[in-house]
């Protein structure tokens, strides 16, 4: 009927009875009785986790208190005066007696359970009280312990749903600090990394200084040896130059062209020896000439080369030092964290 569907509507989520005076409203929009939204909020003071705060027993929203706890919450006056109305008008009035299948006792098959054994725990009829199995223990009436247990049960209820809110924030704080640990561990590795390029760029631009002198003294011997090719080049044309005239003069078959010819070398040779190298054709005519001319040009030419002159091996490194001091790079453990030490 409408009324049963409307006393449906104002059944709290966790007594699961009609809804007691105050009624409060959860930012969800869902009814809570006072009392019940209490019963949680102490639950999870009780374990000190999350004070301030629990979910809503309907849809799970997280519900955030302020310093006034559940009495900061707002009444629901409109809910409250729907329960006025509806036990005005329906709960006031006889209803029609429902019949209720009440169990019967298991041994007696005609008495119906009415009385609960206090000592073995179970409910039980008043023919095995005294007559029966429960003849010495005691016992109380149902709607006592009916009452008693159902209040159990409802703040049994109320402190599973504070636990599951608990667990739920525990959850919540697990999944928040892995998404930290992540991105912490991004961050870092991201230092690590630039650490390490700032490494590798002092590295090359080392490595290319000490290029550069090499390729600088490279250069420079090489300019030298190629110069004295040139000049040993030059020297062997003229040499050869002077031999060919020498060979032409020695076939002149005229005495007195001969002599004539060997008079004006030999002239032009005491003007200008240092520029002419042809008239070192009077070293082929006097043998003791010639020994004396090849002392004159050993000692006056500046064309020689020094042993060992194209060696480079004084460039030679060894990183053996700094190889090790590499190999034990690693991370500084400072006083609350691991910082890197590439500086």
């Amino acid at each position: 009927t409408p009324m049963d569907s409307l006393e449906k509507q104002l059944i709290c989520p966790i007594c699961l009875e009609m809804f007691t005076k105050p009624v409060v409203i959860l930012p969800c929009q869902h009814n809570l009785c006072r009392k019940c939204a209490n019963d949680i909020f102490q639950v999870k003071f009780q374990f000190f986790f999350l004070c301030g705060r629990f979910r809503c027993p309907s849809c799970r929203h997280e519900v955030v208190l302020d310093r006034h706890g559940v009495y900061g919450l707002q009444r629901n006056l409109l809910v409250e005066n729907i329960i006025d109305m509806y036990k005005q008008e329906y709960i006031s009035r006889p209803s029609p007696e429902r019949k209720v299948d009440q169990p019967v006792c298991e041994f007696h098959e005609d008495e119906k359970i009415n009385i609960y054994c206090l000592t073995c725990g179970v409910p039980t009829c008043s023919m095995c009280k005294v007559f029966g199995s429960h003849k010495d223990c005691e016992v109380a009436p149902l709607n006592s312990i009916y009452q008693t247990q159902k209040t159990e049960l409802s703040d049994g209820i109320a402190m599973m749903v504070g636990n599951n809110d608990r667990i739920q924030g525990i959850i919540s704080q697990l999944e928040e600090t892995c998404r930290t640990i992540e991105e912490n561990g991004r961050r870092q590795k991201s230092k690590v990394c630039e650490k390490f390029d700032h490494l590798y760029a002092i590295l090359e631009d080392r490595k290319r200084q000490m290029n550069l002198k090499v390729n600088a003294e490279q250069e420079e011997k090489l300019n030298y040896i190629r110069g004295l090719t040139r000049k040993y080049g030059d020297h062997l044309e003229s040499m050869t130059k002077i031999m060919e005239t020498g060979i032409q003069t020695m076939e002149e078959p005229e005495m007195a062209v001969f002599l004539q010819v060997l008079y004006t070398y030999n002239r032009l040779q005491k003007q200008d020896e240092p520029n002419n190298g042809k008239l070192l054709i009077y070293l082929f005519i006097k043998k003791k000439d010639i020994i004396k001319k090849k002392i004159i040009y050993k000692k006056k030419t500046p064309w020689k080369m020094e042993r060992g002159y194209e060696n480079m091996d004084h460039y030679s490194v060894s990183f053996k030092r700094e190889g090790r001091a590499l190999r034990s790079i690693d991370f500084a453990r400072g006083t609350a964290h691991l910082k890197c030490s590439l500086t």
